[in-house]
């Protein structure tokens, strides 16, 4: 298609970085000349010195991998208008919607995402919406058949008015938005879509507190809509896209491999129902924003001189529920922005997990150069090494024969027909629990098992083919999704992907091996590095975090006398550092206190969530226990009116004890210091203000577990988790006492 149009579906386009690339070297000779400054006095000081140098080197070896990241942003700027000469040619695409449990992630959230993809501005007759129910809830499946009933009037209505946003729970939280004339039939016909709406979520919520199986509700739609809940059999460009139900088997002796094995599924039941070359994925929550994403995609995938350039593109995840000042450091706007264009710079994005259109060859395994010959691989059909296809994809002929038309199709998108009705048997085929066995599901094809992180680890195996991913960040954003609410449920996702991404590290996947043996560029090897590496960062910061305050119990220094001039140097790093992070807040037009948020939860969550996915992984490396897959809480309520929704909130998750720990062991530094209860100091130096401001830096950082000493109910520290921290507190106490022979 990009050969036919003498227009450009997209642009290429690199940052300017001059200043940004000044500023980060100089903190990097600042961390060189602080390194060569502590090494040349190691004789001279005691082991806060030298524990401060071995975290400094690990923090100088971090930077080294963020500038990597930052050397060269690149982005994409897209033109679907050029596309509309091709709208009959475009591609089918099979969209993938995952959800797996009913109580943590309410379904009225999915319905929602469902209602945005099947609306998107595209050929209704080229698009399914498969619908995954790990949970195996009657309940989602009702309210998708509800669901479904509803988008028969939803989906016109938003097309022929040209509705910007199509998830109908944002649609309606205002007055009527309408995109021309704001005339009297569209008022008539919005006041009718809310009440069909607010009838919608009314049967869902009644169904929610129906302790019943819905029986009575769904027993002639489960009849007649067991598996394909719609299907567009007419080939209607404005009609409905297709919508396939789908709760895949799983039996307690057989590994179901969570959201990966789910994935899979997916595309075998897609692969024998429609067959679509490519596939787009996103989470339960993640609705539609932009009507245009399917085409801000095509140009990408469709525009490019070679399909290795775009294996896959991937669109930021954004959020619509965001507090002011991102108070839990959770909607990754900054790293959005510097690193993901940094990465696109280099060997493309990495796969997120969510808002990812994929080409369906690629998911089946085509490295680079497989990718842009598969034409010559076989002329038709019947010379297909069909033995080879069924030992790598499964036993199913009529799985093999679709999968025979991705791998060497070598004429049109045109020539891909559906049959839904008539797939149900060969989609249960392919979806039995047993089906991967002896395959190279899970190994060498589609999502890539082994990693709490799947996602990742599926978008390294891409990557270490030497095939390169495609970044698209339209404005309106192309996605929308909730943040984790509160800090329990933010701090579970931040150690799932410290868990997986470490995973990923000391398996076969590690970056390092593809690096060596596979077709990984080594810039793209270190940026995998910096994000995998976020779990073991948890051991230097902590080790940082408590240095001020075994200085100040033990009166030794890890920080130069303010007589000397070297104190200038890490005084200098801290205030370049912070001047640098904050710039590039700025920039983005968030405020000085979305800044400080997002540098204490930093502090927060490699003390908390990165270390215990690093003891996580620890005790699966030493055959003790497993890793487990945690779902994030999703929340329907959008915006709260609680007074107090940003703070921290807290329950009896063992994660709270060591930031607990740290606070309280700041408190006993602090009080001895100022009551002159430490012991006098031995050789040159003792503890001195910069310990003593360190001290109460560190107290700041982690001032919400301060705060939760003292507070009461879901914002107060419980009581078990301040009696496991206080005693471990003492027994530091006592080891900082003992190591400096008091």
């Amino acid at each position: 298609m990009a050969n036919q149009s003498s227009l450009p579906l997209y642009e290429k386009i690199s940052l300017k970085n001059n200043l940004k690339r000044a500023w980060e070297i100089v903190i990097f000779f600042l961390l060189l000349s602080l390194l060569f400054y502590r090494f040349s006095t190691l004789n001279n000081n005691g082991i806060a010195w030298l524990v401060a140098f071995l975290c400094e080197m690990w923090f100088a070896f971090i930077w080294t991998l963020t500038i990597n990241i930052k050397w060269n942003p690149v982005k994409y700027k897209t033109f679907p208008q050029h596309l509309s000469h091709w709208y009959a040619e475009l591609p089918p695409v099979d969209m993938f919607v995952t959800t797996a449990d009913p109580v943590l992630e309410p379904p009225i959230i999915t319905m929602n995402t469902v209602l945005s993809l099947l609306a998107v501005d595209y050929p209704a007759y080229k698009l399914a919406c498969y619908v995954s129910d790990d949970g195996c809830s009657p309940f989602t499946f009702y309210s998708l058949v509800e669901t479904s009933k509803f988008a028969e009037l939803w989906v016109p209505f938003c097309k022929k008015f040209r509705i910007q946003v199509r998830a109908p729970f944002k649609y309606f939280v205002g007055e009527p938005i309408f995109s021309g004339d704001n005339s009297l039939e569209f008022q008539k016909e919005w006041n009718k879509m809310k009440d069909e709406y607010e009838g919608l979520c009314e049967k869902i919520e009644r169904a929610s507190r129906n302790s019943t199986p819905l029986q009575s509700d769904m027993t002639g739609d489960f009849a007649v809509f067991s598996n394909v809940i719609r299907e567009n059999k007419e080939g209607l460009s404005d009609g409905m896209p297709h919508i396939v139900y789908i709760s895949r088997e799983k039996r307690p002796k057989h590994p179901h491999h969570f959201k990966a094995g789910a994935m899979n599924v997916l595309t075998r039941v897609s692969g024998v129902m429609t067959n679509a070359p490519f596939m787009l994925n996103v989470d339960c929550d993640m609705f539609v924003n932009n009507p245009q994403v399917a085409l801000h995609a095509m140009c990408l995938l469709l525009g490019c001189k070679y399909e290795r350039d775009s294996a896959f593109v991937m669109f930021p995840q954004k959020f619509y529920d965001g507090l002011k000042d991102d108070p839990f450091g959770n909607q990754l706007v900054v790293l959005h922005e510097w690193v993901g264009h940094g990465i696109v710079g280099i060997q493309g994005p990495l796969y997120g997990g969510t808002n990812c259109f994929h080409r369906r060859k690629v998911i089946y395994g085509l490295s680079a150069d497989e990718i842009e010959f598969e034409g010559k691989l076989a002329s038709n059909t019947e010379e297909l090494p069909e033995k080879e296809l069924h030992r790598t994809f499964g036993s199913s002929v009529e799985f093999t024969r679709s999968t025979a038309l991705i791998l060497f199709r070598s004429k049109g998108y045109n020539d891909f027909r559906c049959n839904l009705s008539g797939s149900i048997e060969a989609a249960l085929r392919v979806a039995d629990c047993r089906y991967e066995y002896n395959t190279n599901w899970g190994t060498k094809v589609g999502w890539i098992y082994g990693s709490a992180t799947e996602d990742v680890m599926t978008g390294l195996g891409i990557h270490s083919r030497g095939l390169v991913s495609a970044y698209s960040s339209p404005d309106p954003p192309a996605f929308l999704g909730c943040t984790p609410p509160g800090g329990p449920a933010s701090l579970t996702q931040q150690k799932r992907w410290a868990t997986g991404l470490l995973e990923i590290l000391f398996s076969k996947m590690s970056p390092v091996i593809n690096c060596i043996k596979g077709k990984l560029q080594f810039r793209m090897c270190l940026a995998y590095l910096w994000i995998m590496l976020w779990g073991i960062r948890s051991i230097p910061e902590l080790c940082y975090a408590a240095l001020p305050a075994f200085c100040l119990i033990t009166n030794s220094n890890f920080l130069p006398q303010t007589e000397d001039p070297a104190l200038l140097i890490p005084l200098l790093l801290f205030v370049v550092y912070s001047l640098y992070t904050l710039s590039e807040y700025i920039q983005l037009g968030l405020s000085m206190k979305a800044w400080r948020n997002n540098e204490r939860m930093v502090r927060i969550k490699s003390v908390t969530a990165w270390l215990f996915g690093t003891l996580s992984v620890a005790l699966k490396i030493l055959g003790l226990s497993d890793t487990v897959f945690e779902i994030t809480k999703k929340d329907s309520s959008g915006e709260s009116e609680d007074s107090d929704v940003g703070k921290f909130t807290f329950d009896e998750s063992p994660l709270f004890i060591p930031a607990t720990t740290i606070v309280l062991v700041h408190m006993i530094a602090l009080v001895i210091r100022f009551s002159g209860l430490h012991p006098p100091k031995e050789g040159l130096g003792g503890s001195g203000l910069g310990e003593i401001i360190c001290s109460i830096y560190a107290v700041l950082c982690f001032m919400p577990f301060a705060r939760g000493l003292f507070g009461k109910g879901k914002y107060g520290l419980p009581s078990s988790t301040i009696f496991k921290s206080a005693a471990l507190a003492l027994f530091l106490f006592q080891w900082c006492l003992w190591s400096s022979g008091v």
